[in-house]
């Protein structure tokens, strides 16, 4: 799965089971970490967004779905200028 595969696997907050998005968070960031009921994970940068999810019964909260694409984007933008950087 490439980031794009990601973005496109959870492009809407609803309906999104909470073990398909830990899955995603595990493919492309550190961790989890568990503390009590809360997935965290650590990302390349400091400071938002991070990653710290929690189950709703068995899907996944909107705000942390959208927390997560916006992870996603930003780890896209990452890698895109290291990229320029090499050339």
């Amino acid at each position: 799965m490439n980031i794009d595969d990601a973005l496109k696997a959870i492009e809407n907050d609803s309906n999104i089971k909470f073990r398909d998005l830990l899955q995603v968070c595990k493919n492309f960031f550190e961790g989890p970490r568990i503390e009590g009921s809360h997935h965290i994970f650590k990302t390349p940068w400091q400071g938002k967004p991070w990653l710290n999810l929690q189950k709703d019964k068995k899907m996944a909260k909107k705000y942390q779905v959208k927390q997560v694409r916006e992870a996603l984007k930003k780890l896209k933008e990452e890698i895109g200028e290291k990229n320029e950087k090499i050339k």
